[in-house]
Formats: C-alpha cells, sequence, structure tokens
C-alpha cells in the first residue's frame, strides 16, 4: 500500500503559504482523500467571502480539481461532508449540490460549524475511488 500526495493549485499553493500542514488530496489503497476545500477562486487563489451559492460552486470547483489531479472524477466520489456556518444555507447548498452530482449522488453528511480559522462560511471534503 502506497500514499501519494495530489498537489492541486490553487489549494496547495494557498496552504504552502500560510504554513498549513495539510496535504489536498492524497491517494492511498485506491481511494482519493480530499481534504476539506474552502471557497477559493482558482484564477487568484484568495479566499471568496460572501454569497453562499458562490462559495458553494468554488469548494465544488476545487473538489472536481482534487479528484480530477488524482486521476479520479466526481462520478466517483463515495463520500461527502458539507461543513456550513449556518444550518440556514442548507437548502441553497442542496441546490448548488444537486448540479454537480445529479445522479447517483454519493453519501454525505452536513454539519454545522461554530467557527473557521479563516474567513468563509464552508468546507467541502470528499472521499473518491481512485
Amino acid at each position: 500500500m502506497k500514499k501519494e500526495i495530489v498537489r492541486v493549485s490553487p489549494i496547495s499553493d494557498l496552504t504552502e503559504k500560510l504554513g498549513v500542514p495539510l496535504s489536498a488530496a492524497v491517494k492511498a489503497n485506491g481511494f482519493v482523500f480530499v481534504s476539506g476545500m474552502p471557497p477559493a477562486d482558482p484564477k487568484t487563489g484568495q479566499l471568496v467571502r460572501g454569497d453562499i451559492v458562490k462559495q458553494t460552486e468554488l469548494c465544488l470547483e476545487n473538489v472536481k480539481a482534487a479528484v480530477q489531479a488524482a486521476g479520479s472524477s466526481l462520478d466517483k466520489v463515495v463520500k461527502v461532508t458539507i461543513y456550513a456556518a449556518n444550518s440556514a444555507y442548507y437548502p441553497t447548498i442542496n441546490k448548488v449540490y444537486a448540479r454537480y452530482f445529479p445522479t447517483d449522488p454519493p453519501a454525505r453528511t452536513f454539519v454545522t460549524v461554530g467557527s473557521w480559522p479563516m474567513e468563509f462560511d464552508i468546507e467541502i471534503e470528499c472521499v473518491a475511488l481512485a
């Protein structure tokens, strides 16, 4: 069993710049483990605040980039965890999420959190088949 670290720009660049000790994605034993993806703009690497639709889209685009960088795809995602700052965002997040997983969606957990180490309202992580 081999563990392979997968770089995912701009997330890997951002975490390295901030000194955060994590890998954006790791391939191991036939799976891809994607760390929580924040709403970082892929063009600028900057975190986006405000509109929860835009933040959710950016998180899911970053999840998509991570699984693709690992040689997988969204249709191979088996488990998703969504962390949100407000449970009232649930219906809005679901509408965006459904566009990314239109059929046979993965298992999923939605968790509200009390605070973040940075200023954003959502973070999404997943496990996919490699």
